[in-house]
């Protein structure tokens, strides 16, 4: 049974989606909307809503966007739940790195279907530079898709090639 296989890695998924809500949900019921809220000199709590992608990326695009990214999360939650059932047994790090994307990737298509944007409330900044701000969904997605580069490099063979004719990666 495929899907008993990866388990695991489907509750790592959901732990990081209930996680995310959680935090979205504590940073909506505490935080005032755009109000920075310093916890260390480079790190404030501040909510925001975000219409667009990473960056705020086609966030005054008029409405069309939410769609677009929504429909782009589902195809990549598609694809990486795919990988998954296709990881080789035993590649700890390829199955949770993948398992932290598609965790965060759902995380941020229910804000965006939802409500029309995507909660984010951390903000880091040193002098006069702010970086965007983000969530727990964003973090995910960050730590595995590093994850996924390390196991690259780690793990050569699940990364290359499929030659058909034998099914052995091929580089």
């Amino acid at each position: 049974m495929p899907l008993r296989r990866i388990a695991p890695w489907l509750a790592l998924a959901v732990g990081v989606v209930l996680l995310d809500h959680l935090t979205k949900w504590l940073a909506t019921a505490l935080l005032d909307y755009g109000r920075p809220v310093e916890i260390l000199p480079v790190f404030n709590l501040m909510l925001a809503h975000n219409t667009g992608a990473a960056f705020s990326f086609l966030s005054d695009a008029g409405g069309w966007q939410r769609w677009f990214f929504a429909l782009i999360a589902i195809a990549v939650s598609a694809g990486l739940l795919i990988w998954l059932l296709r990881a080789p047994r035993g590649e700890w790090l390829l199955s949770s790195s993948l398992a932290l994307v598609l965790g965060g990737a759902i995380g941020n298509l229910i804000d965006r279907v939802w409500q029309g944007y995507v909660v984010d409330f951390i903000s880091l900044h040193y002098g006069g530079w702010y970086f965007p701000a983000f969530n727990v969904a964003d973090m995910a997605i960050t730590v595995g898709a590093a994850m996924l580069f390390l196991d690259m490099f780690i793990n050569p063979h699940n990364h290359g090639k499929r030659d058909d004719r034998n099914g052995k990666t091929t580089g």
